[in-house]
């Protein structure tokens, strides 16, 4: 029986920059920071509040991926034209943490907004990925 997520993968292009995104503008903790002996790096960062959640930032076009030309090709398009999601970020104050995050640098589409099931906003990390932002009701 599976009892638990304990990974999930973010794509990125710039490990440094993601590093710098989720850790230094979204507050994230670095879980495992480690690069191997042939090169490939392995970041792991968590949820402040889920430290038992690790989110892997891999960069898909490194040579370990090993994915076949067409697909390495079809990820570059997609995040560099940021049209990957990749989620729900929950927070309790969405326009709080909208001011916060927007006086970092972060950017948005558009303002926060009420949905029926909470307040939402969207955000990109600047590295072909989205996340609705929400304070749930």
């Amino acid at each position: 029986m599976i009892t638990k997520v304990s990974h999930v993968t973010f794509f990125v292009l710039d490990q440094d920059k993601a590093y710098d995104f989720y850790v230094n503008k979204l507050g994230f903790k670095v879980n495992t920071d480690a690069k191997m002996e042939n090169g490939f790096r392995w970041l792991t960062i968590t949820p402040p509040d889920q430290p038992g959640l690790e989110i892997a930032l891999l960069n898909p076009l490194s040579g370990m991926m090993k994915y076949d030309e067409e697909t390495t090709n079809a990820f570059r398009v997609l995040l560099e034209k940021g049209a990957l999601g990749a989620g729900v970020l929950h927070t309790p104050d969405c326009r709080a943490t909208y001011e916060e995050l927007k006086g970092k640098g972060v950017s948005f589409k558009g303002e926060p907004k009420e949905q029926f099931y909470g307040t939402e906003v969207i955000l990109s990390d600047g590295l072909g990925n989205w996340f609705s932002m929400t304070q749930p009701k």
